[in-house]
């Protein structure tokens, strides 16, 4: 079973990044917002910010007030966008229910959206004239990448979940290296039978431990994107568990990634990966 450590990954992924900043002598710069004081949210931006410091990027960070309106947040995304030292913008997800998180999207410039949820982005990788893609998805891909000996052709891929962040996005990516991709979701009917069949298992349920040993077949590669906190009724601690049992699944897996220091790493890379191509990509402009 080879482990997919996601922060081992990603540490090369900074030094890559940090050559390729002294190369062409460029500091890229990352905005994040942050609306309210939901703790999971909290330690996500302070995650970005940290990986931020640590490739030595420009960063400015806004934490507004829950009771901040959608106008008050498009009024700093406006003056970043007009910022020249800004290159990536980002709104944590998700922000408080009375903000209109579309509008907040659609007002970030394209050339700036490090998330790629802008519309004109998404059309653009969807349409195959573009290869940036939001964090997530190509965070798994390096993972998958990093695989000893791993071909995706002719692979059948099944992907756990349909949103826009990951699923959908995740498809595009791994039928553009020739899998063959099962988009399940909810109301899919005998998922049983596509997991057993699969693969590849990129698993974005968002429902703890769902997917056990007995589900999965020998040699299958999974990817866990879920991450979710159970409580021990006995100890009465919690946690950090994934969509997917990993003390049943690692037997039969041929590689897997763990939750916590899995996928989580990888999104937080990725995301200083677009920022550096988003500067990059204002210097070629210029």
């Amino acid at each position: 079973m080879y482990l997919l450590e996601g922060k081992i990954i990603a540490q090369q992924e900074k030094k890559n990044i940090v050559d390729t900043m002294r190369d062409y002598g460029i500091t890229p710069g990352l905005a994040t917002i942050l609306v309210g004081d939901n703790p999971a949210s909290n330690v996500y931006v302070k995650a970005k910010i940290k990986a931020c410091e640590e490739v030595g990027f420009y960063g400015e960070h806004y934490n507004l007030d829950y009771s901040s309106t959608t106008e008050d947040v498009l009024a700093v995304i406006t003056s970043l966008n007009k910022n020249p030292e800004i290159h990536g913008i980002l709104v944590q997800s998700p922000p408080p229910p009375h903000i209109d998180m579309v509008r907040l999207v659609n007002a970030i410039d394209p050339l700036k959206d490090v998330d790629c949820f802008h519309p004109l982005n998404l059309g653009k990788f969807f349409s195959g004239q573009s290869d940036f893609a939001p964090c997530t998805p190509t965070g798994v891909i390096t993972m998958l990448d990093s695989i000893p000996n791993f071909s995706y052709e002719g692979k059948s891929a099944l992907i756990i979940g349909r949103s826009n962040i990951v699923g959908k996005p995740m498809a595009i990516l791994l039928t553009n290296r020739h899998a063959t991709v099962s988009l399940a979701h909810s109301r899919t009917k005998n998922l049983d039978i596509y997991l057993q069949k699969a693969d590849i298992i990129i698993a974005a349920t968002g429902q703890a431990e769902m997917i056990k040993g007995d589900m999965v077949k020998e040699g299958v590669v999974i990817i866990d994107v879920g991450i979710d906190r159970v409580l021990n009724p006995i100890t009465n601690k919690s946690r950090l568990v994934g969509d997917v049992e990993f003390e049943s699944v690692k037997d039969k897996a041929y590689a897997i990634s763990p939750v916590p220091g899995g996928v989580g790493p990888m999104t937080i890379v990725t995301l200083l990966s677009n920022t550096l191509k988003l500067a990059l990509q204002s210097i070629s402009l210029k």
